[in-house]
């Protein structure tokens, strides 16, 4: 079984605050209420990451330092987006953060969207995964709720959402709440996708 150790190391509101880049960073993107809180602490392995019933809770990045043996990468986690009841001025606010953080010069491995199982990619994610694909950004796509789908449904579930596209360097995970086999499932995925990540750019600095 994978065990992560992983601590919260800094929390930015601001261009000003974000932290030096680090080694490795995995970006955690979702819209409001899709369950990122909730999966990063199972993850985790800890209760870090603040969750509340209330959509567009998180209106900060924040980073947690990751040792996964043999790697050690920053878990970053950015604010949820799609929220219609924040003003447009604090959207904007928070778009402008994200924004600012893409821009910077950092060592982004790749990106994990999470996509709510029961309705897969409404409007706003596929925004996200047009911006992402313009950047040339990599992602795993993670479905979270799928506990809310019968078990019966999920794989219809699944592949009616398949059709429809979905870009993922591995092929899409369904996650339901805090199951721990499921979470170990894409500790793994993770893992592995880094380890390979790593290795290109290695190979990339011998050319």
């Amino acid at each position: 079984m994978s065990v992560w150790k992983s601590e919260l190391f800094c929390t930015a509101f601001n261009k000003q605050q974000l932290p030096p880049p680090g080694p490795h960073e995995i970006v955690f993107v979702g819209r409001s209420n899709v369950g990122k809180s909730t999966l990063i602490n199972a993850l985790l392995g800890r209760k870090l990451a603040k969750v509340s019933s209330k959509p567009g809770k998180t209106r900060s990045i924040n980073f947690y330092n990751v040792d996964a043996e043999p790697h050690k990468f920053s878990l970053v986690d950015l604010p949820g987006y799609g929220y219609a009841a924040r003003g447009m001025d604090e959207r904007k606010t928070w778009w402008k953060l994200i924004d600012d953080y893409f821009s910077q010069d950092r060592p982004i491995s790749y990106v994990v969207h999470l996509i709510d199982f029961r309705h897969g990619p409404l409007a706003n994610d596929n925004e996200l995964t047009a911006w992402l694909d313009r950047m040339d950004m990599p992602r795993i796509v993670v479905f979270t709720k799928g506990d809310k789908i019968s078990s019966g449904k999920r794989k219809g579930q699944y592949n009616t959402i398949m059709r429809g596209g979905i870009d993922s360097i591995l092929p899409p995970f369904v996650t339901s709440g805090v199951n721990d086999a499921e979470m170990e499932k894409l500790r793994t995925g993770i893992e592995e996708v880094l380890s390979e990540m790593i290795k290109l750019d290695a190979q990339e600095a011998r050319r």
